[in-house]
């Protein structure tokens, strides 16, 4: 029996929207990036570019569990010496919720130039609107979707 590898020119890509409203962070980001790659379809190959579009929405209402909002540090360099910059994911939440559902599914991305391609599939929304409206997305359940939190 042959092994099947399949051909980007033979790939079909849809559209899917996921509403974030009460999902944790990380696995929310599990998720869409397991979508980004293929990873949920029978003819999934490693080295080829299987994977569908993505829109996520309402991504300023994420959790994140435990004492991470007061104690998880969101870092970045300035590219001037001496300019790592710390901010409390509580503020990087408030402000730019959207960056950081970004940034967390990127981390779980291949850091190769498929993972980069797969990224480029990837839209986030602060709120409940988006514009690809046009594409038809298919609205996705996520699977964590009856998580209750922390007790």
């Amino acid at each position: 029996m042959k092994t099947y590898m399949a051909k980007e020119a033979d790939i079909q890509k849809k559209w899917y929207v996921i509403d974030a409203d009460g999902l944790p962070l990380g696995r929310l980001s599990a998720q869409v990036a397991a979508i980004l790659r293929g990873k949920h379809k029978p003819e999934f190959t490693p080295h080829v570019d299987v994977g569908d579009f993505v829109v996520v929405i309402n991504s300023d209402k994420v959790i994140l569990t435990g004492k991470k909002l007061d104690q998880k540090m969101h870092r970045y360099h300035t590219l001037y010496m001496g300019g790592l910059k710390e901010i409390k994911y509580k503020k990087f939440m408030a402000e730019k919720s959207d960056e950081a559902v970004y940034e967390a599914i990127k981390g779980m991305l291949p850091k190769n130039s498929l993972g980069r391609r797969s990224l480029k599939k990837l839209r986030v929304y602060k709120g409940n609107e988006h514009p690809h409206i046009a594409q038809q997305p298919v609205k996705l359940e996520p699977v964590t979707k009856n998580y209750k939190g922390d007790k």
